[in-house]
């Protein structure tokens, strides 16, 4: 009843949300060299991008909304290596090379974001820590080991450290620690200083940014919006999960919810005590994945999946929140840390994240219709979306470098199936996770319910 009681009260509004006067809207006619639908990660990275490399060029970025709107302003602000798809299950579609190449470019992202965002003076709480994944039961070590050593087998040998329960418990006080693997290659960022900070700076490169526009089509030569047409060489779709939004690409992806609550800050004594005085991201082995970090003010910011996926790709600001998921990731938190049983929630919400069928982020250019994308990054966009569009930028402007060759670059996922089939299909799939953590809890070995999930969809 407690968290009932707690959860009632709060706004769906992130952690993260600032108010600010908007842009104002397209209301004319205007021509480009590249125009981007889509005011987040992806799009303002590409802007960025573009110009740094090519001051000239013209760059309109459209946006139903406002800058951030999206999953870029409500994420867990986890910047991290971590690909969705293991790279075993990428070997079967690219090549052992490529996949290693791909770790190694997303290690390097992680940097490459620190770097930009010293140079261009955008402080986004940006911290280089690295992340924990906390073993709380035996069968949760036992994945842990065999992941360090398909990591080492793989040729990966120093992406993973084994740790023993003690060594865990000095980085995170987490309840039932008995291990755990670390890596340093993640860092956390305040997330809505990170799109707002990259927003300022691509207008100050001379992209121009026209909020409450949506884009009704876009085809070869430009973007249709009720105020006026972008005519443009090249458009670029970075509307990740809203991409479903847009007929044509209605099976392109599923727009899966993850939610998200941050207590108030926390107590320093508690903080010193819990181990929760650092910035390392961190969660526990769970397959309903959980994700959390502690902000640059204290607070302690923990999200989860577990939000059903409903019927025909529908969004809405009401699937933000739903207060028995919210109530189990308040719950989960607390049994991580049952010290935090009676510190407030300030803030829930939640958003969309785009999921392909074969749970694989990719990044293309068309050059028969003018046409190139980004995204479907299944919940690890915040540093994938930074290597997506130095990729596009070298797409666009015809730029021969390494990552061009990558396995994300012009990559076709397969459709999801029709409805309802992919309402059976995913919502089952979601169950199947949760039932595969209580099999490791009643019989403390691997879930063979998870493992066929994971062998069927290449997640980990």
């Amino acid at each position: 009843m407690a968290v009932n009681q707690a959860l009632t009260c709060l706004p769906n509004v992130p952690l993260w949300h600032e108010d600010a006067e908007r842009r104002k809207a397209l209301d004319s006619d205007i021509d480009a060299d590249v125009a981007i639908v889509g005011a987040g990660y992806t799009g303002l990275w590409t802007a960025y991008y573009l110009l740094k490399a090519e001051p000239s060029l013209r760059v309109i970025v459209i946006e139903r909304e406002y800058a951030g709107y999206g999953a870029s302003g409500r994420n867990g602000g986890w910047a991290s290596a971590i690909f969705p798809l293991s790279l075993q299950h990428l070997v079967k579609s690219s090549s052992h090379a490529a996949a290693l190449a791909l770790q190694a470019a997303m290690n390097e992202t992680v940097d490459e974001i620190g770097r930009v965002l010293r140079d261009e003076g955008i402080d986004a709480k940006y911290s280089k820590q690295g992340f924990v994944s906390l073993a709380r039961s035996p069968a949760q070590l036992s994945r842990a080991r065999a992941a360090l050593q398909a990591s080492q087998a793989f040729g990966l040998p120093h992406q993973w450290r084994l740790l023993n329960a003690q060594e865990a418990s000095a980085l995170v006080v987490a309840e039932g620690c008995v291990g755990g693997l670390y890596t340093e290659h993640c860092a956390v960022v305040h997330p809505g200083l990170l799109v707002r900070g990259l927003a300022r700076i691509v207008e100050a490169l001379g992209a121009r940014i026209y909020e409450n526009t949506s884009a009704t089509s876009f085809c070869k030569g430009g973007v249709i919006t009720p105020g006026g047409k972008v005519q443009a060489r090249i458009v670029v779709r970075a509307t990740e999960g809203f991409t479903t939004q847009f007929k044509e690409y209605r099976r392109a992806l599923i727009p899966l919810y993850s939610l998200v609550l941050a207590t108030e800050p926390l107590p320093q004594h508690l903080r010193t005590e819990l181990k929760l005085d650092h910035r390392i991201a961190f969660n526990d082995m769970r397959h309903l994945r959980t994700y959390s970090q502690v902000t640059a003010d204290g607070r302690l910011v923990f999200g989860g999946r577990g939000a059903p996926y409903h019927f025909g790709s529908r969004i809405s600001s009401k699937y933000d929140t739903v207060d028995a998921v919210h109530e189990k990731i308040q719950a989960a938190m607390i049994e991580f840390f049952p010290r935090l049983s009676g510190i407030r929630v300030t803030h829930r919400w939640g958003g969309a994240l785009g999921v392909p069928r074969d749970w694989h982020p990719s990044v293309g250019l068309d050059r028969t219709n003018g046409v190139a994308w980004a995204g479907q990054y299944v919940g690890d966009g915040v540093a994938t979306s930074n290597l997506a569009a130095r990729v596009l930028r070298n797409l666009i402007l015809e730029r021969e470098d390494e990552i061009n060759q990558l396995p994300i670059v012009n990559h076709r996922s397969p459709q999801w199936e029709p409805e309802p089939f992919r309402w059976l299909g995913v919502n089952l799939g979601l169950y199947a996770a949760a039932i595969g953590d209580a099999e490791e809890r009643l019989a403390e070995r691997p879930s063979r319910i998870a493992h066929v999930l994971e062998s069927l969809t290449g997640a980990h």
